[in-house]
């Protein structure tokens, strides 16, 4: 009876771990390339194109739902002769829609999107910094990843 018992306590979490484990074993679906476009004197455009595997998506900087949503954030290092302008914008087409197991209706990108962040840059100069993400599918979501990226105004 007692073995009964402990493998009953422990059938729980054999199981937990197998599903964050399996999310290790899971490779990134997301694969991100840069691009810097002029835009007019010292203004540039920092692109962050992003395209997802089939069947995954990235929640929207603003998901909604229940909160548990982790939405992309970007991170510039100090960089002097950089100022950003405005503030990162999402390019590509949003869904929103309920999904099972969250509360209210999130927003989320599929496939192809881009952030695009505006700058004025004085010189020749790389940027660079950190940007995090969540990416999930119908069965789960991997764990957040941070990501480094730079970029060089010439």
């Amino acid at each position: 009876m007692r073995k009964l018992m402990f493998i009953l306590l422990l059938l729980p979490v054999a199981i937990g771990l197998s599903n964050v484990s399996w999310a290790q074993m899971t490779p990134d679906p997301t694969h991100w390339s840069y691009e810097v476009k002029k835009k007019s004197g010292d203004q540039y455009e920092l692109i962050f194109h992003l395209k997802l595997d089939e069947k995954w998506h990235i929640w929207s900087m603003k998901p909604g739902g229940d909160g548990f949503e982790i939405p992309p954030s970007f991170t510039f290092k100090n960089t002097p002769g950089i100022k950003t302008i405005g503030t990162i914008k999402e390019m590509g087409q949003p869904k929103t829609e309920t999904m099972e197991g969250v509360d209210g209706a999130v927003t989320f990108f599929s496939g192809n999107v881009d952030y695009v962040q505006t700058i004025s840059a004085k010189g020749k100069l790389k940027i660079s910094g950190s940007h995090e993400y969540q990416v999930c599918n119908d069965n789960m979501c991997l764990p957040p990843k941070t990501q480094q990226f730079e970029f060089d105004i010439k």
